[in-house]
């Protein structure tokens, strides 16, 4: 349930996010003054707060004030007119998540609240690290007791205290945003806020003015000022999810922030000061991308003062009976149903299995076979349905083995290299388009090139 307070006198004001968030997900609160608003948002709990700047008692500042004070993670919108914009920019400096601007878009306020639910259930879902007392608390929790998940635990527990910088490394999949939020809920700075950006999701023209902000102006549509991430979250924490995507443009304002605070928005000349800690996170060889002039070296030893690598869970598959009931009981719709298991032939399929989708891809199998599942015993032939297109590693292996030998027995014309290479990657891009069921957004990421390369290879192979 997404719970929403707003906090305005006027009463078309309050009648229309009520109107905006009628589905049953959504339980909408309304005060009329800044006194009774301010009371309910510091006694009860409430997702997101929207709260006018202008109030009949008291102001909305004074209220923000009062909110945060007795609620450090409280997200909080403010609602302006024209006229007191720079009233709300003021808000930003005392915490407040972001603002609106009256009169209002409301596709455009649903996707800001929206995004601002997200980022409150991040703060205060709890990340549960498995040598916890609390481990069996509600919360999102890292699974794993194999020696290589005990190192990462060691090194999230050094590392939480500091501010130091950490890069986390590691395969699509592998848990690098659960690992951030456990450092980040470890820190001095668990009651600032966190947000999390994933570079790679959003356009080079769009991601600069979302971490940075612009002025009203700087462009084309930029008909107000917006706050970026890095002024959101000053004092607490930002998540630079595959920061390898990034352009050498913004890598260059990343590096200033690292090194001086502070920075432009988008359009701007203010020199904006923050205390911001940055984690980043990446599934790229960086060294390679250094050396092919694409990743700035100065920004890549910035950033890893502390690096996490997470392994691939073809390499902990000891963890996998673990993970499986930690799904099975996350993923069971009716919690009043008899418990799901999986057959042993099933498991036996799993730890078969090579995993290029690391723990995302067993979370998303886990689902699917509850739903397709007609009893309560996940058999092997739901499983392997699930992975059918991905032989196993040994398969593989025989696999190659055939295919080499038999390209060894070929008259020799001077080609053998350029052959074996072709086969390998024709049988990759099959396999790996089969995975995806055809979607090529999904395969380019997972294979790590671009869309335009990976049309070129579907084209050559005739795919």
């Amino acid at each position: 349930m997404n719970k929403i307070l707003v906090i305005d006198d006027n009463d078309s004001v309050r009648y229309s996010f009520k109107r905006l968030f009628s589905e049953p997900e959504y339980q909408i609160s309304t005060a009329k003054t800044g006194l009774d608003g301010q009371c309910m948002a510091v006694n009860e709990h409430f997702d997101v707060v929207l709260l006018d700047v202008r109030l009949p008692d008291i102001s909305g500042l004074a209220v923000l004030k009062e909110i945060k004070k007795n609620k450090p993670k409280a997200v909080v919108l403010i609602m302006t007119a024209f006229g007191t914009t720079e009233t709300a920019i003021e808000a930003i400096k005392y915490g407040a998540y972001d603002y609106i601007i009256k009169p209002f878009d409301m596709p455009t306020i649903k996707s800001l609240i929206n995004e601002a639910l997200h980022s409150s259930h991040v703060m205060h879902t709890n990340v549960v690290l498995p040598t916890q007392e609390e481990r069996d608390m509600i919360g999102d929790r890292i699974i794993g007791s194999s020696p290589v998940m005990q190192q990462v635990y060691k090194l999230i527990g050094r590392v939480a205290g500091s501010d130091v910088n950490v890069l986390i490394r590691g395969e699509s999949g592998t848990g690098k945003e659960l690992v951030a939020r456990a450092i980040f809920q470890h820190s001095r700075r668990s009651q600032k806020p966190f947000l999390a950006v994933n570079c790679g999701a959003i356009p080079d023209t769009l991601l600069e003015s979302e971490l940075f902000g612009f002025e009203r102006g700087a462009f084309t549509g930029a008909f107000r000022r917006k706050i970026g991430k890095f002024e959101q979250t000053n004092g607490g924490t930002i998540f630079l999810d595959e920061i390898g995507d990034m352009n050498q443009a913004l890598q260059a304002k990343i590096l200033r922030i690292l090194q001086e605070g502070c920075f432009e928005r988008l359009g701007g000349n203010e020199t904006i000061e923050v205390d911001t800690r940055v984690i980043a996170a990446t599934n790229k060889n960086l060294e390679n991308a250094i050396d092919a002039g694409t990743f700035r070296e100065d920004l890549y030893y910035r950033l890893k003062v502390i690096t996490i690598t997470l392994p691939p869970l073809r390499l902990h598959k000891e963890d996998l009976p673990e993970l499986v009931d930690h799904f099975l009981d996350k993923h069971n719709a009716s919690p009043q149903t008899s418990r799901f298991t999986l057959s042993p032939k099933a498991m036996d399929e799993l730890m078969s299995y090579y995993w290029p989708g690391n723990i995302r891809e067993l979370e998303n199998i886990i689902r699917r076979a509850i739903v397709l599942c007609k009893g309560n015993v996940i058999g092997h032939e739901l499983v392997r349905e699930e992975f059918k297109s991905e032989p196993n590693t040994q398969e593989r292996s025989r696999e190659n083995e055939t295919d080499l030998d038999a390209y060894l027995a070929m008259p020799g014309s001077g080609s053998l290299y350029k052959r074996v290479i072709a086969k390998s990657e024709r049988d990759l891009l099959r396999a790996v388009l089969e995975h995806t069921q055809g979607n090529q957004v999904q395969a380019a990421k997972l294979l790590g090139i671009s869309r335009v390369m990976l049309r070129d290879r579907i084209t050559r192979y005739s795919l």
